[in-house]
């Protein structure tokens, strides 16, 4: 499905390679018909972008007409216009939130209707900050998959010794998370909180989804289906080609899988299946949704989750959810509803979990405004000397209600 399969690249930096955030705030201070500014948009043709750095936020847009903005649902703004077919606005807004907004053309809307992340201070680089090790990228093929050619990353963090078994954080859709300086900043962020001592030294395996040999897309027949074929997958085949760089802890309390959208319930999927080896969940706008189901095939899909948490033997998992109520809503599903049912159905059973719910619209946004946040209370209390723990629901957490709906954009008669 294209929304699900390409939500987390529009997440990403989509300036040139060269331009760091930093530079093209810069170059935006200096005017759209400053030098820099136009040479800063020469050759960009995405038609909307948001670059931040700190309080300062650049919107961009490329069109041959007039183009405004929206941000935070307020009167719309004319962007100034840099040349033919490129517009900006050089904005200060808050840190710590997210703003929604929406570009304008010619009276229609221009884009999708998107979510600034506020990054906050430790999703910035630091002075005097060690930094990790990322490697290039590695190319295999699966027999589990039969035949599937896949793409992975390593990022060792700094206290990392390659010869003494490290903790270990594995990620969907890595092809996303490479960029220090892109999307939910997971390493920048890693660095940040390895240095405070807030999450142990760790090693995290970035997964991009893989395609069949006949080229055809595997990402939600891996990420959605509800059996222990991805885990399966990680554990037999993945998991061991890194090892053969970088020693790994094998107790599930080392061990976090973390994913967004369809690679948020395959994160789950996985601690599900196997949660003596990944006991520690990070699921961002997690498709609990419907979108592997097949009745006639008796295929599961992550639309089951919920009630499945409710029935079956619990599991010791703590997991970090995130999502909001501008999320999808289409044939397979409503994602607001279902986090907010899979939240539910952990609390019923007194999982450790935490729910964060705003109004962000599927994406990473909220994921990357939360971050120092979710890995910090992810890993907390982490102890090398221990193997396990019993992940029991928090006190402050078991005192509250369960979540309950209103409707708000509509008259509920």
């Amino acid at each position: 499905m294209k929304t699900l399969s390409t939500f987390l690249l529009l997440s990403l930096p989509l300036f040139a390679q060269t331009m760091t955030p930093a530079e093209s705030i810069e170059a935006a201070r200096k005017g759209p018909d400053s030098a820099e500014m136009k040479r800063r948009v020469t050759g960009l043709t995405t038609a909307t972008q948001v670059i931040i750095w700190g309080q300062d936020y650049l919107f961009l847009a490329t069109s041959a007409t007039q183009v405004s903005i929206s941000v935070d649902l307020q009167p719309q703004k004319q962007l100034a216009q840099v040349d033919a077919n490129h517009w900006m606005l050089l904005s200060k807004m808050r840190t710590g939130v997210l703003h929604q907004y929406q570009f304008y053309t010619a009276g229609k809307a221009l884009g999708a209707r998107g979510d600034a992340i506020g990054y906050n201070p430790d999703s910035y680089p630091q002075p005097g900050i060690p930094k990790g090790k990322l490697s290039e990228k590695h190319t295999l093929t699966s027999k589990i998959y039969d035949g599937m050619k896949y793409d992975y990353w390593t990022y060792a963090s700094p206290g990392v010794d390659p010869n003494v078994p490290a903790p270990l954080m594995v990620w969907q859709d890595g092809q996303g998370l490479t960029n220090e300086l892109g999307g939910i900043r997971l390493i920048t962020v890693t660095e940040n909180l390895v240095h405070q001592g807030l999450v142990p030294p760790l090693v995290h395996v970035m997964i991009a989804p893989g395609t069949s040999p006949e080229g055809r897309a595997l990402r939600s027949v891996e990420y959605d289906t509800v059996s222990d074929r991805y885990p399966r997958f990680l554990m037999e085949e993945v998991l061991p080609e890194v090892e053969k760089t970088y020693k790994l802890r094998q107790d599930g309390y080392s061990r976090a899988i973390a994913g967004e959208s369809s690679g948020g319930i395959a994160a789950f999927n996985a601690a599900w299946f196997m949660p003596d080896k990944f006991a520690r969940v990070h699921s961002a706008v997690g498709s609990f949704t419907s979108i592997q189901w097949r009745s006639k095939e008796n295929n599961d899909g992550g639309n089951v989750y919920p009630f499945m948490v409710r029935k079956d033997p619990k599991r010791n998992i703590r997991m970090w959810m995130s999502d909001g109520a501008d999320d999808l809503e289409n044939e397979h599903g409503s994602w607001p509803m279902q986090n907010i049912e899979m939240a539910n159905s952990l609390k019923l059973r007194e999982y450790d979990f935490h729910f964060r719910f705003g109004t962000a619209a599927h994406g990473g946004a909220e994921a990357g405004l939360d971050l120092p946040e979710s890995l910090t209370w992810l890993w907390r209390d982490y102890d090398p000397k221990k193997t396990s723990q019993d992940f029991t629901i928090e006190p402050a957490e078991k005192e509250k209600p369960f979540f309950r709906v209103a409707i708000a954009n509509r008259d509920a008669w």
